[in-house]
């Protein structure tokens, strides 16, 4: 990805309002608990009805939010704008409470964190930099520690510069990573949503089918009805030009139902033959036999090692994702794909190689993670962000499968290995 799009506010960036109050209300608890033990318990000095105002308005305003804010989701400007106030309200009684001396000034640092994580770079940096600044005026300005009496907090300089420079560090280090986590957590989520609705579709095309077939055997005794009333009514008047042409019509266009009806029946035969238990090897085959069909490369199922050839389900998951990488195999390779099949009682393997290009060196150790694109000119040209490939492992490791990425040994093109512990496979 490259750095500027980093910066690019997406639309579907949201902060769930309900966690939003609930950290705010932590925090203006936790504030006030605090300003009272130190003022009423140890008997510190303290402006206590200039900090009580502050959190006062705090409650105000989340209050607010809580009940009169009507969306459930806040967007990016809205969540930033109240976190970048939680942020200055903080730095107000920090500098009425010691400044950068106060224990509690590393809490400045939460806002960019809650940022970094559901928010935008360009929110995070923001809300960062007014951070850095508020810890500077904090170093230099601030009003006296909480103390007994005349006792006064006095450090060396180098320590009082040396604590916002350590919080800073601590900041830019944990934003970097809560960035990293964001993009790399909304990233999976789109991906799993396609994913998701992939396999949406597939089963609203299983229960179109099955409606199609109830539909036809239902539809079946009225139309045979129609059909035999239609017949009597060509012996009776069927020789009456008036009503022959309708007769025949009906007949006719009864008879298209019926071959209609037929025909859907015939497919959700298939259908369910196909959605039955199946070996692999004929899985294979028939997956096979599919891109044959329309490709003009050569296609080998090699299966001198399938002792065993288990009997499987025929999910949607293992069907789709064995079809993901055979079909990605067909799309790269010159002229020749290679299928191997190997099973025995301990293990069930499926090795995919071709002779194209094979997988590019820079992307080979993150395949399987959505939205990746390869430095290789002619590899990007024909690849899209790696969803295909994400949701096939996906699928299948849904299934037990274990999947691996490699060259292939012989023709020094890609390989996909893919292997279930035998028992898992049966037993799905």
């Amino acid at each position: 990805m490259k750095f500027s799009e980093f910066f690019t506010s997406k639309d579907n960036i949201q902060l769930d309002k309900k966690t939003l109050v609930i950290l705010r209300w932590i925090a203006l608890v936790g504030q006030y608990l605090t300003i009272s033990i130190v003022y009423f318990i140890f008997k510190f000095e303290l402006p206590f009805l200039y900090c009580s105002l502050i959190i006062f308005i705090g409650i105000l305003t989340n209050l607010y939010l809580q009940f009169k804010f009507e969306k459930n989701q806040l967007n990016n400007f809205t969540s930033t704008f109240y976190l970048f106030y939680d942020l200055i309200q903080l730095s107000v009684l920090l500098y009425l409470t010691g400044g950068i001396t106060n224990p509690f000034t590393i809490l400045l640092i939460v806002p960019a964190i809650v940022a970094s994580t559901f928010l935008t770079l360009r929110s995070t940096i923001n809300l960062s930099i007014i951070t850095i600044i508020i810890l500077i005026v904090l170093t230099i300005y601030n009003l006296p520690l909480p103390h007994y009496g005349e006792l006064h907090f006095h450090v060396p300089d180098t320590y009082l510069y040396a604590l916002p420079i350590a919080i800073i560090i601590t900041l830019i280090f944990l934003t970097y990573f809560g960035v990293r986590f964001g993009i790399e957590s909304r990233k999976r989520t789109e991906a799993l949503n396609k994913l998701e609705l992939i396999l949406a579709k597939e089963h609203e095309l299983e229960s179109i089918g099955l409606q199609a077939a109830a539909a036809a055997h239902s539809l079946g005794t009225p139309l045979s009805t129609i059909t035999v009333i239609a017949r009597e009514l060509e012996k009776e008047i069927g020789s009456n030009s008036k009503y022959e042409k309708d007769i025949d019509l009906l007949l006719s266009q009864t008879k298209r139902c019926s071959d209609i009806l037929r025909n859907l029946s015939k497919d959700q035969f298939k259908e369910d033959t196909f959605l039955s238990d199946t070996k692999i090897e004929e899985l294979l085959n028939e997956i096979v036999r599919s891109f044959t069909e329309i490709s003009e490369k050569k296609l080998s199922l090699l299966v001198e090692k399938n002792e065993l050839n288990p009997q499987i389900e025929r999910s949607l998951e293992i069907t789709y994702g064995l079809r993901n990488f055979i079909g990605n195999a067909v799309k790269y390779s010159k002229s020749l794909v290679d299928i191997t099949l190997e099973s025995n009682n301990k293990i069930t393997e499926v090795k995919v190689c071709d002779d194209g290009p094979g997988f590019p060196e820079d992307i080979i150790s993150v395949l399987g993670e959505p939205y990746i694109r390869s430095k290789n000119k002619i590899i990007s040209s024909k690849s899209g962000l790696g969803l295909g490939t994400f949701i096939g492992k996906t699928l299948l490791e849904r299934m037990k499968a274990n999947v691996k990425f490699d060259r292939c040994p012989k023709t020094n093109g890609a390989m996909v290995i893919i292997n279930w512990q035998t028992k898992d496979l049966l037993n799905i």
